[in-house]
């Protein structure tokens, strides 16, 4: 092991990474709407739906493997949407995260997700009793709502974020928490379904 550690370091391997990753994020930035300066997206992204329904602005960093739907249609229920994706100036997306929409998700400014977050603004039906009998892929896709999530969001590791939802400037969200409703500027939510446990502004 020593004799590979001699060969190939550490920093070496970080160099490499890096350099793949911006090869990367050259290739993959066209089927975008637009990508801004400065951005880094790591490999191994998913795309699916329409990518050009997806803005991506200045200084942005993509984790690797994470996944984007911007879903325009779904055939099993003969739906079409106008979905709108925008991740804000300076905002970092933890490794293997996963938004997805078919209505609107906005990312503000420099708001910063941990690892294996889930951001959506859909789901499989609205819970209503005929739907539960069909298969969950099969059922028509639903959004009650846009998710908005203002400046200088934190939100920690295995987080989600539900629809209609917005999240106020400057807020902390718990690992793990689930974000079903509104949360006020500069609060720290968490639990699930999340809470306030914190005001910041007083």
């Amino acid at each position: 092991m020593h004799v590979w550690a001699t060969v190939y370091p550490y920093r070496l391997h970080l160099k490499i990474s890096t350099l793949l990753d911006i090869m990367y994020t050259y290739w993959v930035s066209p089927y975008f709407n637009a990508v801004g300066k400065k951005c880094r997206i790591r490999r191994g992204l998913k795309l699916y739906g329409n990518a050009k329904c997806i803005f991506i602005e200045d200084d942005v960093q993509i984790g690797a493997r994470c996944v984007l739907e911007a879903y325009t249609e779904f055939q099993p229920a003969s739906q079409t949407f106008t979905p709108h994706v925008v991740i804000g100036d300076g905002c970092k997306i933890g490794t293997d995260s996963h938004i997805s929409s078919i209505n609107s998700v906005i990312l503000g400014k420099h708001v910063r997700c941990g690892r294996k977050i889930f951001i959506t603004d859909n789901a499989h039906g609205a819970s209503q009793r005929d739907l539960l009998d069909m298969p969950p892929n099969m059922r028509p896709l639903y959004s009650k709502g846009p998710v908005i999530i203002e400046d200088n969001v934190w939100i920690g590791e295995y987080a989600a974020i539900l629809p209609n939802v917005t999240i106020g400037q400057g807020s902390i969200v718990a690992a793990h928490a689930v974000v079903t409703k509104d949360v006020p500027p500069y609060s720290v939510v968490g639990g699930n379904p999340a809470k306030v446990i914190k005001c910041l502004n007083d």
